[in-house]
């Protein structure tokens, strides 16, 4: 689905979320990685993966396992690699785990990302050359070293993630930063995000013109919502902004 109104207010500055957002082009990781298990033929359901995809972001939000020094192939590695461990442990796995599946799920994943973002590398560096760019992420502590694999972070000068401040969306205050980075009447800027309840619903709740880049995500109850700027493509940011 693609609905593009204009934006009410002139936009003087944007404020981006990056994961699902950037590198998956609006789809939710765990779609992806799902995608990777199918590809992988690993004998799991998919409600049982949601389980360990569930347990791993738990797990990687309250302990350190991710470096700051850790790229994107790295994370993504450890994150599947924690999922398989919890599917083993549960015993929700429904025949034996094919031989390098964790790396061939790490590889088609990067793979996924690799191409979503070369697909909007060329609509960052259009809009940069228009506004200033804030970033506002729930990540893991390593988001500059990711940005940095991926040749994103100079796009990037000012970076407001969770793990550094201490505050998760979708608590309005971690858009509040960026606000403040930006220097800039809330009503002035555009906030691009994925999810519907920790980006477009927080970013509003703060007077921001929100953006939802919507793709197949996490809650099917979404699909049910409106919004007057949905864009299902990342480049047709070009076309409203």
């Amino acid at each position: 689905m693609t609905k593009q109104s204009s934006l009410k207010q002139p936009v003087k500055g944007l404020i981006f979320d990056y994961g699902a957002t950037i590198d998956s082009n609006g789809t939710h990781w765990a779609e992806v990685i799902w995608q990777g298990y199918e590809a992988a033929g690993l004998p799991v359901s998919k409600d049982n993966f949601r389980l360990a995809y569930v347990y791993g972001e738990r797990t990687l939000a309250t302990e350190p396992l991710i470096k700051p020094e850790h790229n994107f192939r790295d994370l993504l590695n450890i994150k599947i690699n924690l999922q398989i461990d919890y599917l083993r442990r549960e015993a929700l796995l429904t025949g034996e785990i094919p031989d390098h599946a964790a790396l061939q799920i790490t590889a088609f994943c990067y793979g996924f990302a690799l191409g979503s973002i070369e697909k909007a590398r060329p609509v960052l560096q259009q809009l940069a050359s228009r506004y200033p760019f804030v970033l506002v992420s729930n990540f893991y502590g390593n988001i500059a070293s990711v940005l940095e694999d991926f040749n994103l972070l100079s796009f990037f000068p000012d970076i407001i993630e969770s793990a550094v401040v201490g505050i998760r969306k979708p608590d309005p205050r971690i858009f509040a930063l960026g606000v403040e980075k930006l220097a800039l009447p809330p009503q002035e800027i555009v906030v691009i995000g994925d999810s519907y309840g920790k980006d477009i619903v927080p970013a509003a709740s703060l007077g921001c013109q929100t953006i939802w880049i919507k793709g197949k995500g996490w809650d099917e109850k979404e699909n049910e919502i409106d919004h007057p700027h949905i864009l299902s493509d990342f480049s047709d940011l070009r076309n409203l902004l």
